[in-house]
């Protein structure tokens, strides 16, 4: 899987064969969500309500970051480790 952040026991992933719109994966304690990249929402799946708070400010203070990830991604290049939120 390539995991691109993990903090506080999320773990975010990003896929380059993944569909448009831009997003990338969360996943904490077995429940995972899909996360849309430019507007900060969740497209599919669900997350605790105290962790998606956390990577919704992470996807929002890393949105640029995000977006270079899935241009890489879509050109088969490695990704980019990204900060986790602190």
């Amino acid at each position: 899987m390539p995991e691109i952040s993990l903090f506080y026991g999320i773990k975010i992933t990003m896929y380059g064969d993944d569909h448009n719109p831009p997003h990338f994966h969360a996943e904490y304690a077995g429940k995972k969500a899909m996360v849309d990249i430019q507007e900060g929402v969740v497209i599919r799946g669900a997350l605790p309500k105290r962790q998606l708070g956390f990577v919704l400010a992470w996807c929002n203070l890393h949105r640029d970051e995000l977006m270079q990830n899935w241009e890489l991604s879509k050109s088969g290049k490695p990704l980019n480790r990204i900060n986790p939120l602190v």
